[in-house]
């Protein structure tokens, strides 16, 4: 570790670039300085892949989840960067920023637009999808999470170490974990537990300097400032240290689904009215899409998909006496782990092996748009049927309505940067997926999107339309708004009266705009 410590320092003696003045000419030096740089017990050469390696491209594409970014026109890395060692880490940033390369930094989950392996400057992509440890700790409850490892691995860890422990975290258990408790960490337990970030104790992050900094050595204001504003702003997470939280043996779930012609439109209405004060233990997603009529033409499809965290005889009293025109049946509901719930929501049948847990790679490789909302008031009968009347017209794009209350009422606003909390009764995820090939294909589905989000702009948050930083959507702040800067428009949607703190820190931490992204925190 010393002669480490001492090689660091050496490399921070040398005179730093401009990003803006670099070029496919720093390559070569910046290579030099890796070499320089590799610990004899951790050389970084076996890390290091460039466009003359026959693996480049496959490294690349292995963690590309959008389609839309993976096509000839797409800016390429000039060196990719997969990290085996935290001194990896280390000196990627230290030579990068010595020889002004910018740097995305890839955990190897979803990444809605790109933004950690597309830039269109020269840039290297720092992969962390190899450090993927996770160390379980059931007798103090607690877990280190490497940012590479995915949500399945740790959910699966989780499981067999306890049959009464979980962590609220996201659905799909392909996400990466270190974007995900950046943002946030959204999911079916966040009504009873919160979010992902508001049970995170601890973490590592190398920050501009090439430190591996700890909470303690960090500060409480960068601590605060990962755990919610975007750590790729501030510096690159090693890992997290989370508490785990309990979870009952049996958990319940369920999933019906309605057309308008079956009463959705009623149902949907009292969902509205419930979804935020049901017990905490109870989470209802409802799923909205244009689906073929019975009769022709075209309806809407309501789906009420739920985790229950206890078992059927509960769950079916509570929505009995709380959600009648839901109309559960006990034989809509199917009781299981914990663990696979996860499987549940991807239609995959219990009795599946849990360790599919662990495939890193979705089944489909899709070309896909999000973009969020949060809705602070129920939307009337009249507003659903303008809304139905759009979905219908515009067809290939769905939502998902995502309930609120419980414990996110609770938590105060500027507890993380993460501020949407009390006042909101639901958040929007919209969804556009789409296979086929071609600008002409892909600029209509991201239209019809648009067209969606705008026409749900009556019942929506407004000053700011609060948005949600995990579902990342490049088009908040693309064409500034009222002659707002960019960052200041996604800044407030994303942030609200947060960002003004993180911007703050950010001019402490990393004063030269070294760690920067298209939604970056700015420098003021």
């Amino acid at each position: 570790m010393a002669s480490s410590f001492a090689l660091l320092l050496s490399l921070l003696s040398i005179p730093l670039l401009s990003v803006s003045s670099a070029s496919s000419d720093s390559v070569p030096d910046f290579l030099q300085c890796l070499s320089h740089s590799s610990l004899p017990s951790y050389p970084i050469s076996e890390a290091i892949y460039t466009p003359q390696n026959s693996s480049f491209s496959d490294v690349l594409q292995s963690y590309i989840r959008n389609l839309r970014f993976m096509t000839p026109e797409t800016p390429k890395p000039l060196v990719i960067v997969a990290a085996k060692h935290e001194s990896h880490v280390q000196f990627t940033v230290i030579c990068a920023k010595t020889h002004g390369l910018e740097i995305r930094i890839r955990s190897g989950g979803h990444d809605y637009e790109g933004l950690s392996y597309v830039s269109s400057v020269p840039f290297v992509v720092l992969d962390l999808s190899n450090l993927r440890s996770i160390s379980i700790d059931i007798a103090n409850e607690t877990a280190w999470v490497q940012a590479g490892a995915t949500l399945g691995e740790l959910y699966y860890g989780i499981a067999n170490e306890s049959n009464v422990h979980g962590f609220p975290a996201g659905l799909c258990p392909t996400l990466g974990t270190g974007g995900h408790f950046t943002g946030g960490g959204y999911g079916a337990m966040m009504r009873k537990y919160g979010l992902s970030v508001d049970n995170i104790v601890d973490a590592q992050l190398v920050d501009v300097n090439g430190r591996i900094l700890d909470r303690e050595s960090m500060g409480e204001d960068l601590f605060w400032a990962i755990r919610g504003g975007g750590a790729a702003s501030f510096g690159v997470v090693l890992s997290w240290k989370i508490n785990l939280v309990r979870v009952p043996e049996t958990v319940t779930v369920f999933k019906v689904e309605r057309t308008l012609e079956e009463g959705a439109t009623e149902i949907v209405s009292q969902w509205q009215e419930v979804a935020s004060n049901l017990d905490e233990d109870l989470f209802i997603r409802l799923g909205l899409s244009s689906v073929n009529a019975t009769g022709g033409g075209k309806t809407i499809k309501a789906s009420f998909s739920a985790l229950f965290l206890g078992q059927t005889d509960r769950l079916l009293a509570l929505t009995n006496e709380s959600f009648p025109k839901l109309g559960l049946q006990k034989k809509d509901c199917i009781e299981m782990r914990w663990v696979e719930s996860h499987l549940f929501w991807f239609d995959i049948p219990k009795g599946t092996p849990v360790d599919v847990l662990l495939n890193r790679i979705p089944k489909f490789q899709i070309y896909l748009k999000r973009k969020s909302d949060y809705v602070k008031k129920p939307i009337p009968v009249e507003g659903l049927e303008v809304i139905w009347k759009a979905m219908i017209e515009i067809e290939k794009v769905g939502m998902a309505w995502n309930p609120y209350g419980g414990r996110m009422s609770e938590i105060p606003a500027s507890a993380t940067p993460f501020p949407h909390r009390a006042g909101n009764i639901f958040k929007i995820q919209y969804s556009a997926n789409w296979q086929e090939a071609g600008i002409n294909v892909t600029n209509n589905y991201l239209n019809l999107t648009r067209e969606l989000h705008k026409a749900m702009t009556p019942f929506v948050s407004n000053s700011p339309r609060e948005a949600f930083l995990n579902y990342r959507d490049i088009d908040i702040g693309n064409s500034t708004e009222g002659g707002f800067p960019a960052a200041a428009v996604y800044g407030k949607d994303y942030f609200k009266d947060n960002f003004e703190r993180l911007v703050h820190i950010k001019t402490i931490v990393d004063p030269d705009n070294f760690f920067v992204h298209e939604q970056s925190i700015p420098l003021p």
